[in-house]
């Protein structure tokens, strides 16, 4: 598991949390490819990373199908993808669960304690193989064997630029999702920087180490 020092000694202690030594997440690099069953546009397919090339994509991870906080997690993604879509970004999904499992998700409706339609892929990671190379697939707890709530914002060209990981107790806010997604959009554009809680419209400021553009933010 992570930076372990003494891993005899970190693996005593009662964790829930030990993200994997192995993952090829990096910021700043090639986010790591794959290719996997998915069930999408009322059809079980073949979905992969690469084929979204030239768009910005949000991958977000789930422990479990039929829980209690995936549900409303998924479905908030789901119920925004127009929102996403909108800024050329594609949303998908993942969990360890079967295409299958994911099929039967969206047959039931959110009353039944199911999903409905959904408007993002939502990918089969029976091998685990997608989790581990993220970094974000719990071992060494009473979860073992499930991701964690973890989302990674990749670039137009498939560079990771943000990822975060969230203990399964706590859903995410999918609003401040698609915030950073037009962050790094509008950085990518004119190469400023944009503040803590930026939004399009915002003012935004210039790299360039001077306290004289600071202290002009501070005064708008």
């Amino acid at each position: 598991s992570v930076f372990l020092y003494n891993q005899n000694f970190f693996r005593d202690l009662d964790t829930t949390i030990m993200v994997q030594a192995g993952s090829k997440a990096v910021i700043r690099k090639a986010a790591p490819t794959f290719t996997a069953q998915a069930w999408w546009q009322n059809k079980i397919q073949e979905v992969s990373l690469e084929q979204f090339r030239g768009k910005y994509v949000v991958l977000f991870f789930w422990p479990l199908d039929f829980t209690f906080v995936c549900p409303t997690e998924i479905c908030q993604f789901s119920d925004k993808s127009a929102e996403f879509e909108a800024i050329d970004c594609q949303l998908i999904g993942c969990s360890v669960d079967s295409q299958f499992s994911h099929r039967e998700y969206t047959m039931k409706s959110r009353a039944q304690g199911g999903l409905g339609p959904m408007n993002l892929p939502m990918v089969s990671d029976l091998t685990k193989s997608i989790a581990r190379d993220y970094g974000c697939l719990l071992d060494h707890s009473e979860d073992e064997g499930v991701a964690l709530r973890a989302t990674y914002i990749i670039d137009r060209e498939g560079v990771l630029r943000q990822m975060s990981l969230n203990d399964l107790p706590v859903g995410r806010n999918v609003d401040e999702v698609l915030r950073m997604v037009k962050a790094f959009q509008y950085t990518d554009e004119h190469g400023e920087v944009c503040p803590s809680g930026w939004v399009p419209g915002k003012p935004t400021m210039v790299p360039d180490h001077t306290s004289d553009k600071l202290a002009a933010f501070w005064a708008q």
